[in-house]
């Protein structure tokens, strides 16, 4: 069974840090790409960060850009998104998907496989 679990989730005050982790297991996602999505309450499900599979390409959002920064280990079946300088918009469920699509223009199509999701909450 593949599952993929995140953490590193919390309440921080605005211009703090976390750094989430997904961790993979079942299965190895190191020839894929791999992304963060996050969900804010009342809304959709936002594309945040996606890196390739080697690591050597990564892309994000205008929202994030130049605060978050997506890695990857993959002697460690594990993805990483360090958050800095957040603000209260940042507020969300943070999700990571594996096995999706990065697209030469830096478009991201998610895969199948997607995680439980953790709560990021930033206080003003």
């Amino acid at each position: 069974q593949v599952t993929l679990v995140e953490s590193g989730g919390g309440l921080v005050q605005a211009g703090g840090s976390l750094r989430l982790s997904c961790v993979a297991s079942g299965r190895t996602f190191s020839g894929s790409a791999m992304g963060w999505f996050r969900q804010a309450p009342g809304k959709e499900r936002e594309f945040v960060a996606v890196i390739n599979w080697s690591g050597t390409s990564t892309y994000y959002a205008d929202s994030v850009k130049g605060r978050f920064t997506i890695s990857r280990d993959n002697a460690k079946n594990t993805m990483y998104l360090q958050t800095n300088s957040l603000k209260p918009e940042d507020t969300a469920v943070y999700y990571c998907n594996a096995d999706g699509t990065l697209a030469y223009s830096g478009t991201y199509y998610p895969g199948l496989y997607w995680g439980q999701g953790t709560q990021v909450t930033v206080s003003s």
